[in-house]
């Protein structure tokens, strides 16, 4: 495997970003959060959400390999919001460059502490997270949020 690159998400990006944030997401919440919440997940609420976060911020960050899109992270304030890496090239670097460099932003933002909230049932995330120094802190109600017709 060509070694990952990282660079900031541009518009172009959307459309890769959407398609992966749908299958990851659809990869392990299903059963773990409730049935209304998946229904309303759909490729359309993706493509909102990744276009909103892209045009509205600097902190996406993606992942290419041999010049395709492969990962990518959202950084809101303290929070690695998202880390998602397609199937492909989970077990590779790809997600560790990319923790490393939502860490990275989340310092040059002022933050001395960083979070991020995995859904429980979600072992392989929360063995990767462990691997790289994250506490487990117990559980989070996390917000969801409306997006135009869709809920994030």
């Amino acid at each position: 495997m060509t070694e990952p690159i990282l660079r900031p998400a541009s518009p172009d990006d959307v459309e890769a970003i959407a398609a992966l944030f749908h299958e990851g997401w659809h990869d392990v919440h299903p059963g773990r959060v409730p049935d209304g919440l998946t229904e309303r997940r759909t490729a359309a609420a993706f493509h909102e959400r990744g276009s909103q976060r892209v045009a509205e911020t600097d902190e996406t960050t993606v992942a290419e390999v041999d010049g395709t899109l492969d990962g990518f992270v959202m950084v809101s304030g303290a929070e690695a919001e998202q880390v998602y890496v397609d199937r492909r090239f989970r077990g590779t670097t790809v997600a560790t460059l990319l923790l490393t460099e939502a860490e990275r932003q989340i310092a040059a933002g002022g933050h001395d502490l960083a979070w991020l909230v995995v859904v429980r049932g979600n072992d392989r995330a929360q063995a990767f997270y462990a691997r790289q120094g994250w506490l487990d802190e117990g559980d989070f109600d996390y917000p969801v949020t409306a997006l135009g017709e869709h809920f994030i």
